[in-house]
C-alpha cells in the first residue's frame, strides 16, 4: 500500500509542479483587465491557443480517459481543444492523416499518442516546420518533439516481472515458463514493458523463464485464442504477462474458460471495466496500471507552454501503481482504476 501512495503522490508532485511552470502563461483570467489589454506580461499568453490532441484508438477507455484529462486541462485554461482518434491502434494511415488535418486547420499545438515509433516520424516533422508545438504522450518517436509525457516502461515492466515471480513464488514454483500476449509489434511503450518484464522476472526468479511471446493486433478474441492455445500446448505454463488492456481482458477470458484461475497468474497491463472485473474475479491477479488522465492534462499544458515561447518539461513520468484484490478499493487506487472518460469528437 505505501508503494501505491508514493507513486500516485509522485504524479500529482509533477502536476503541481508543471501547473505552477504555466501559471504565468495560462493565468490570464485572474488578471486585470487593465494588464491584458496593454499587454503587459506573459499572463493570458496561452488563453485561446488551440492544441489538437490525437489519440491512439478512440474505441477505448484507456484513451478515452486521456480525452477527458485533456478536455479539463483546455477548461482549466482556457485552451481550444480538439480531440481525435483511428478506430484502432493498428490504424497508422489515419493517425498520420489526422497530423495532417491539424496541420491544414492551422492548430498551435499537436499532443499525440503515436501508434509507431517511427512511421509518424515525417507527419510530425511536417507539424513543427508547420510552427505546431507537438507534445508525444505514452510511446516515443525517433523524431523531434517539444516534450513527452508518459510512463517508464522499463521500469514498470520490471514491476510487473517482481509482481510475477510473487505470484508464482506463493504457489511454491521457483521454476517453469511464461508466455507474453501482446498486443501490436514493434511499438516503443510494449517493447520497453516487455523488456521490463523479462528483466523483473531474471531478477527475482531467475528459474522462470519467457517462452512465448504472441501479438494480437489489439483483438481480445485473438489474445483470447492465443492464450488458451499456449494453455492447451503446455499444462505446465506457469503465468501470462498481458502487456495491455486488451490483451488483459483476452487473457483472462482464456484463463476462466481453462478452469485455471487457481494455478496460471496473469499479470496484466492498464485498466478497464472488463480488466477491473476479472482482476475483482481472481481471472486477472494483479494489473500495473497508469495515468492517462495525467497524460492527457499535461500534455494539453506543455502544449500551451510551447505555444507561447516557454519551455515545457522535457520528459514526464507519472509512475505506475500495482492494483490487486488487496488495494483495489483503497481510495488512490481506486481512482485510478475508475478515471472519467470522454469519447473523441
Amino acid at each position: 500500500m505505501a508503494r501505491s501512495r508514493i507513486v500516485f503522490s509522485l504524479s500529482l508532485v509533477a502536476a503541481i509542479a508543471l501547473v505552477a511552470l504555466v501559471l504565468g502563461v495560462v493565468g490570464g483570467r485572474a488578471t486585470s483587465s487593465a494588464s491584458q489589454s496593454t499587454g503587459g506580461g506573459a499572463a493570458g499568453a496561452a488563453s485561446g491557443k488551440k492544441i489538437d490532441v490525437i489519440i491512439k484508438a478512440s474505441d477505448s477507455s484507456f484513451w478515452q480517459t486521456m480525452i477527458a484529462g485533456a478536455k479539463q486541462s483546455g477548461g482549466d485554461f482556457g485552451l481550444k481543444v480538439s480531440t481525435f482518434g483511428p478506430t484502432s491502434e493498428t490504424n497508422i494511415d489515419q493517425q498520420v492523416q489526422l497530423v495532417e488535418n491539424s496541420i491544414s486547420r492551422g492548430v498551435d499545438g499537436l499532443v499525440i499518442a503515436p501508434n509507431s515509433s517511427s512511421a509518424l516520424n515525417s507527419a510530425i516533422e511536417r507539424a513543427r516546420k508547420a510552427g505546431l508545438k507537438v507534445i508525444t504522450v505514452d510511446s516515443r518517436v525517433t523524431t523531434a518533439s517539444e516534450g513527452f509525457i508518459g510512463t517508464d516502461n522499463l521500469k514498470a515492466g520490471m514491476q510487473a516481472g517482481k509482481r510475477m515471480c510473487e505470484l508464482l513464488k506463493a504457489q511454491n514454483k521457483t521454476s517453469g515458463s511464461v508466455m507474453i500476449e501482446s498486443s501490436v509489434a514493434g511499438i516503443q511503450s510494449l517493447v520497453a514493458r516487455d523488456t521490463g518484464f523479462k528483466q523483473g522476472l531474471a531478477n527475482n526468479c531467475p528459474q522462470v523463464k519467457v517462452s512465448l511471446q504472441r501479438y494480437n493486433n489489439n483483438d481480445i478474441n485473438t489474445a483470447a485464442s492465443q492464450v488458451n492455445d499456449a494453455l492447451t500446448a503446455n499444462r505446465e505454463l506457469a503465468g501470462v504477462f498481458a502487456d495491455n488492456n486488451t490483451s488483459g481482458v483476452g487473457a483472462a477470458r482464456a484463463i476462466q474458460d481453462n478452469n485455471v484461475t487457481a494455478t496460471v497468474p496473469v499479470v496484466a497491463f492498464d485498466s478497464d471495466p472488463q480488466e477491473n472485473a476479472a482482476l475483482a474475479a481472481g481471472t486477472i491477479d494483479a494489473l500495473v496500471v497508469q495515468n492517462p488522465y495525467f497524460f492527457g492534462y499535461q500534455g494539453v499544458l506543455a502544449a500551451g507552454m510551447a505555444a507561447t515561447g516557454r519551455i515545457p518539461p522535457r520528459d514526464i513520468d507519472p509512475g505506475a501503481v500495482v492494483a490487486d484484490k488487496r488495494n483495489m478499493n483503497d481510495p488512490d487506487v481506486k481512482l485510478l482504476l475508475n478515471p472519467p472518460t470522454m469519447k473523441a469528437e
